[in-house]
């Protein structure tokens, strides 16, 4: 992999452990795969209108309260384009062992393959985006769904240091499971570390074979700073 000064590189990451957190957990933490300046860049993008192709003021439509951009061609900003680009193939995999259990489709090699499939459903407009939480700001509960060809993982990598650059603002994440009371997950990575978590639900063996565990996810209120995140969604949307 050519990304720029990774750390640690992507390709050294253990796509085996990764899977195993996933499935234990619904979440999988990445170690760091990016340098702080590099996080820094990225963040400093949000202050550059002529790469986004639309903004959302989340208040507005009772999504919580924040501020989050879609960029209009990641391609274009090598850091976001090639992160999505080079993580896809480790997700993919893990979306090609999913689907079976879930009897859902499988997925392409290569990302470029997924968005033409993409593209060929009516769904064209990119989906990464850059997420900004200031004081009190916070995103209610949700899901990432954008069309009818969905992806089933997502990846979150936190461009800022906690208990640093702010306090709060935690990941929350919901699974509801059948029959029984839902489950939370609460998860804090470090700068640069990525969370792998899945855009519906995960399957989870059952007594009579594997079952859909629906899955959301939001972000608890930020106490002080500001929260930065970069958002890795593979299906564009409609």
């Amino acid at each position: 992999m050519n990304l720029p000064a990774p750390h640690p590189a992507l390709d050294a990451l253990d796509r085996d452990e990764l899977f195993q957190q996933l499935n234990t957990d619904g979440v999988a933490l990445t170690p760091p795969l990016l340098t702080r300046e590099q996080c820094q860049e990225i963040a400093a993008l949000f202050d550059e209108p002529r790469l986004f192709r639309s903004t959302v003021v989340m208040q507005r439509y009772g999504f919580g309260r924040g501020t989050y951009k879609y960029f209009a061609d990641p391609a274009a900003v090598p850091l976001v384009g090639r992160l999505r680009e080079e993580l896809y193939p480790l997700v993919a995999w893990m979306a090609n062992q999913w689907a079976p259990q879930l009897k859902e489709r499988g997925y392409p090699a290569t990302l470029d393959e997924l968005l033409a499939e993409c593209a060929a459903d009516g769904q064209s407009r990119p989906t990464p985006l850059l997420l900004r939480y200031d004081k009190g700001d916070y995103a209610c509960l949700h899901q990432d769904v954008y069309g009818d060809l969905v992806f089933p993982l997502q990846i979150a990598i936190m461009l800022d240091q906690p208990d640093e650059d702010f306090t709060g603002g935690e990941n929350v994440f919901v699974e509801q499971r059948p029959r029984s009371q839902s489950r939370a997950l609460v998860v804090k990575p470090s700068q640069g570390q990525g969370m792998i978590f899945p855009v519906r639900h995960r399957p989870v063996r059952g007594v009579h074979g594997f079952r859909r565990h629906p899955m959301k996810h939001g972000t608890n209120a930020v106490d002080r700073g500001r929260r930065t995140v970069l958002g890795l969604i593979f299906h564009n949307a409609r």
